[in-house]
């Protein structure tokens, strides 16, 4: 080989060489692009993640906690199920929701310190503040596709027992020698009155702008009522109003408070957690979320709950047991509660 072919040839592996180094470099140049852009992302949705769980407070710690025991019983019972999937996309979407109005709100009051109130702040200030209340309800609705996730038959006969043993009667039958049109439609106004204990409660904390207050309430409200459906789950009860059909006389007439009521369980009643009542673990956790924030309130709220109380077995929706056990949860709600709500970040920055 000639000299001049000698040099072509070692400018050709030069050439070589120096275009699999800038392969090389430009790969390793992508690469840590490529690294440094996944570690953006990444940081990106840990600092996301993280103001979105400080946008939250105790009232979501509750809320979160007993959809994600709800879902576990869904995964562990799915056979007990008809539709498993399509419940726990449900849990799914729900908490979603909740998350997002959280750290949407948040975003809003930022934007509002820096900039000044506007329109959209205070929109969703007010859902922050008021969707509580429809996620009691969409729980309370939910239950009636868990009453028999776990336990395939009902529990009744235990609570008419217990209800004969401490009365000496059967008390929803007893009561009916005392039915008239207006004591029916008395009870049925005091049985209506539990939709307000809340609504008024919370209304008169948010228009003080006692956000802890107002969140606390709603927390107490939470942690009863979640331990009530739990309760619930586990030990189904179809109440008085179907086990012990046709053991009375007539139905119960009266006037327009009996419509009403008689309109709003045809079509939202749930045939299945009974005990402990909803009703009373609700009204029990307002009222004393009332005696702790609003003394004046609770005086004015008594003798209505005591009503209310009476009212359910009156109706024929609730056993006497239902009764004491909506009593001791919602008391149970308002003591862990009031422990819940020392802890801190319990009441969101951008919730008050």
């Amino acid at each position: 080989m000639n000299g001049r072919a000698r040099r072509g040839s070692r400018e050709v592996a030069v050439t070589l060489a120096w275009r699999r180094g800038a392969t090389a470099a430009r790969s390793a140049e992508s690469a840590r692009q490529l690294d440094f852009e996944a570690e953006g992302i990444a940081a990106l949705v840990q600092r996301e993640l993280a103001a979105t769980w400080a946008a939250c407070g105790a009232f979501e710690w509750v809320a979160l906690g007993y959809l994600g025991v709800s879902s576990s019983l869904i995964v562990f019972f799915a056979e007990n199920l008809a539709h498993p999937l399509r419940l726990a996309g449900v849990q799914f979407l729900v908490a979603t929701l909740i998350l997002v109005l959280c750290r949407v709100e948040a975003r809003a009051a930022d934007h509002a310190r820096q900039n000044g109130e506007t329109f959209s702040a205070r929109w969703w200030h007010f859902w922050r503040h008021w969707y509580p209340h429809l996620f009691f309800l969409f729980c309370f609705e939910e239950l009636a596709k868990f009453v028999h996730l776990v336990n395939p038959g009902w529990e009744d006969a235990k609570l008419i027992a217990f209800d004969h043993w401490i009365t000496g009667v059967h008390p929803t039958v007893w009561l009916e020698q005392f039915a008239t049109p207006a004591r029916n439609e008395f009870m049925q106004f005091a049985y209506l009155t539990y939709f307000a204990y809340l609504l008024v409660l919370g209304g008169v904390l948010y228009y003080r702008r006692d956000w802890r207050g107002y969140w606390s309430v709603m927390t107490y409200s939470a942690l009863g009522y979640t331990m009530g459906y739990v309760i619930a789950i586990f030990f189904p009860i179809e109440s008085p109003w179907f086990a012990m059909a046709g053991a009375w006389q007539g139905e119960l007439r009266g006037g327009m408070f009996t419509t009403a009521i008689n309109f709003i369980e045809h079509f939202g009643r749930v045939r299945g957690a009974a005990f402990p009542s909803e009703h009373v673990a609700g009204s029990f956790a307002a009222l004393w979320g009332a005696w702790r924030h609003r003394r004046w309130l609770f005086w004015a709220m008594l003798p209505l709950v005591l009503c209310m109380c009476a009212s359910t077995v009156w109706g024929r929706y609730h056993y006497v047991a239902d009764i004491l056990g909506g009593i001791v949860t919602g008391t149970l709600g308002y003591v862990i509660g009031v422990w819940v709500m020392r802890k801190r970040g319990a009441v969101a920055a951008s919730a008050e």
